[in-house]
């Protein structure tokens, strides 16, 4: 972005195509996720477990599964999390990304495990010490 005028960088994120709002669509993974693969945040995924992280106290702090994926909205829905309507019908509960946190990736897709697992931390293996001898 060029502009540091708010009005221009709010209209930019609500006219970004559908493309660029794949990446305004990120979350946070938790701490263990971050040690195991060397990356704060990834776009969330259909599939993904994620916790919710803010929110009313009725969703606050519940975990479950990515069912939807709303780019228009750039919103998701989490399985469990639902709303009565006025007719009461139940319906997902639509909840900003930035507000969740990734609990465990969905690895089904090939690419997005070449991309995570090209990141990993190699795992150190301890090298056996050598003892002087005198």
């Amino acid at each position: 972005m060029v502009t540091k005028s708010v009005k221009k960088q709010r209209k930019a994120v609500y006219d970004a195509p559908l493309h660029r709002r794949r990446k305004l669509m990120s979350a946070h993974l938790s701490r263990e996720l971050i040690k195991k693969y060397n990356i704060r945040a990834l776009p969330v995924r259909k599939g993904d477990i994620v916790k919710v992280m803010r929110g009313d106290s009725g969703i606050h702090g519940k975990e479950g599964r990515v069912s939807d994926i709303f780019r228009k909205d750039l919103k998701i829905a989490v399985e469990g999390l639902n709303v009565k309507k006025a007719d009461n019908k139940e319906v997902a509960r639509k909840i900003h990304p930035s507000k969740v946190l990734i609990v465990k990736l969905d690895l089904t897709d090939p690419k997005r495990r070449q991309k995570v697992e090209g990141r990993m931390v190699p795992e150190k293996q301890e090298e056996p010490k050598e003892e002087a001898s005198a």
